[in-house]
């Protein structure tokens, strides 16, 4: 049979560190609520510049086209009447 282990450790120790364990645990909950208004501020500013960006895009894919098109009838690539 194997020796026993014997710990001597006081039990109202243990309780304590468990119990500031428990606090911790708990302080960090109460602000979930808090990270979670965050981050769904955080979606709705994604959300804009993404919609932000479509439209810069098509900006710039129309400003090119019509670049392109004053380009081509500038330089006579069209006869001219």
């Amino acid at each position: 049979m194997a020796n026993p282990v014997i710990i001597e450790t006081d039990l109202k120790d243990i309780l304590d560190r468990i119990d500031k364990r428990l606090d911790r645990i708990e302080q960090k909950l109460e602000a979930l609520p808090r990270l979670e208004a965050r981050l769904d501020g955080l979606d709705k500013r994604v959300e804009n510049l993404e919609g932000s960006q479509r439209s810069q895009i098509w900006a710039l894919i129309i400003t090119v086209i019509g670049a392109t098109i004053t380009a081509v009838v500038k330089f006579g690539f069209f006869p001219n009447p």
